[in-house]
């Protein structure tokens, strides 16, 4: 058997009495040592020395008196205040850290009836997080008639739920509850996405620190950010409000002021103070989309928020605070920004602490169909008309959708629109076949169209977004003809055909070579993938 070991402070109020019918009445740490049915074998007693002297002495004489085997130790423990919550609990938590538990040979109770509540509270926690490794007493006066009035009644808690069915199942539906709202209630299929909801709904529900959501535009990171604000919320952890924004769109002198406010007179214009997102998210829950796009400026101020709740405003001589919850975006490697200097090595250890990465529509072709239901849904709920397929028309559809042909690389975004397309042009709220033929095609000139664009990033990769917008355009019709060419030479006689004769020199494939070379291409990897 192992020795119980109660742990406790002395009530300097319900301990108190001197005269001899203080036997008479319920005297809490006095009790302890009266059960038969749980002898304790040592008691560790909390108390100010100094203030309770006199009942300190009382109560360790009654209890040699009354359980002679047990062993008291006297701890000389002084709190200022026993109200303040900060006070009550650093001295409960340097106990924690210096007594010598001997869990093998020892079992420990922590005497919750003493104390003012905020002992009693901090308690509680210091034994739920494990700090104090036991069980909870909580002693009372005797609620039977015929029962001893001294010696009350003992109740143990434990607070390991894992051994409480009831309360254990009620958990875990609602712990399935949060994981459907993450989910935005789809009832989806993949096995590898819903392991990584299961993973962030943990981690929201124990951790505060930055969560870092990676995928392609269009995988659903700002409805995610948004839902688990929502699950936060609900679950009292956050108070403040839901700010996001796209980090692409910050650009110049306006970015620092929209991220972190500016005084008056901080510069032309600047009329009157400005908060910024990072105050607007104070007990909140602040979403940077695209955080790849930062400038260096800019991610040096995050890292101070981040890491002191702090940071100064624009033109301001004054640090303000705000305490809010980060969860960025990106559709950048973080990673290879880092190695190519173009994001700070640690800002990026700091987002990194919690990565997840959502996979686009076409790796999770088996939540295609779900997805299709709820966007009908959505439809019906924005809209206030139901539409549905006809069986054929949803058969031709979903084949398609789950087919080669369609690369969803506008993923989610790509879905709800073809799908609010097709319920809007339905006739009599019907999506026949033809509806569907007609969306089919809508979607192939699409994804044709972007296939083009992509081909700048396909081949230079993120220096794609240091190309003008005049460039992009001429460079993007250049590789088109040098793909469908079969020589240089040849590419090159197509391109320059109409100043051929104005020239005296006509090596087009030189000439052709020297352009895709400012770009730093070359005629071997642009024609590659052809």
């Amino acid at each position: 058997m192992k020795t119980k070991v109660v742990i406790g402070f002395l009530g300097t109020q319900l301990d108190a009495g001197d005269k001899p019918d203080r036997w008479e009445r319920w005297r809490p740490t006095v009790s302890l040592g009266m059960h038969e049915d749980f002898l304790v074998g040592r008691i560790e007693l909390l108390a100010d020395a100094r203030r309770a002297s006199r009942t300190l002495r009382r109560v360790v004489d009654d209890l040699a008196q009354v359980a002679p085997e047990t062993e008291v130790r006297v701890h000389d423990t002084y709190i200022d205040n026993p109200w303040d919550f900060e006070t009550v609990y650093e001295t409960l938590h340097a106990f924690a850290r210096a007594y010598p538990f001997d869990l093998d040979n020892e079992d420990y109770y922590f005497h919750i009836t003493t104390g003012t509540h905020v002992v009693q509270i901090c308690l509680f926690l210091l034994t739920e997080s494990r700090h104090l490794p036991g069980r909870l007493l909580q002693a009372s006066p005797p609620r039977h008639a015929g029962a001893t009035a001294s010696v009350g009644e003992l109740s143990v808690i434990d607070l390991d739920l894992s051994r409480y069915d009831r309360l254990a199942q009620r958990f875990q539906v609602e712990q399935q509850d949060d994981r459907s709202h993450l989910k935005s209630g789809i009832a989806t299929r993949n096995a590898a996405f819903n392991r990584m909801i299961e993973q962030i709904e943990t981690v929201g529900s124990r951790s505060s620190a930055p969560i870092l959501l990676m995928g392609p535009t269009g995988a659903g990171k700002s409805q995610l950010a948004r839902r688990l604000f929502e699950l936060k919320q609900a679950r009292r952890e956050l108070n403040g409000r839901f700010v996001e924004i796209n980090c692409a769109t910050l650009r110049g002198d306006g970015a620092m002021s929209a991220l972190f406010g500016h005084v008056k007179g901080a510069y032309t214009g600047a009329a009157g103070e400005r908060a910024g997102l990072l105050r607007s998210a104070d007990k909140g829950l602040l979403f940077l989309d695209e955080i790849g796009e930062l400038g260096a400026d800019e991610q040096a101020m995050l890292l101070r928020a981040l890491e002191d709740k702090r940071f100064l405003p624009v033109g301001g001589d004054r640090e303000v605070s705000s305490d809010f919850q980060l969860i960025a975006g990106t559709n950048r490697d973080l990673g290879k920004r880092v190695a190519e200097g173009r994001f700070r090595d640690d800002l990026y250890a700091r987002l990194n602490i919690w990565s997840f990465h959502l996979p686009g529509l076409a790796e999770r072709m088996e939540d295609i169909e779900p997805n299709l239901d709820y966007e009908l849904e959505r439809f019906a709920r924005d809209e206030n008309r139901r539409v549905t397929f006809n069986k054929e028309a949803r058969a031709r559809y979903l084949a398609f959708a789950v087919s080669g042909d369609a690369p969803w690389s506008g993923n989610f975004r790509d879905l709800g629109a073809s799908v609010m397309r097709m319920a809007t042009l339905a006739p009599s709220g019907r999506i026949n076949e033809a509806c569907v033929d007609e969306e089919i095609a809508r979607l192939r000139r699409l994804w044709r169209q972007e296939g083009e664009g992509d081909v700048l990033r396909e081949l230079l990769g993120d220096a794609a977004d240091d190309v003008d917008l005049f460039d992009r355009l001429q460079l993007a019709q250049v590789i088109q003809v040098c793909r469908r060419c079969r020589s240089v030479s040849d590419a090159g006689r197509q391109l320059f055909a109409a100043s051929r004769a104005k020239r005296a020199s006509t090596n087009d494939a030189d000439r052709l070579r020297k352009y895709l070379a400012r770009f730093g291409l070359n005629w071997e990897a642009v024609t590659e993938a052809r």
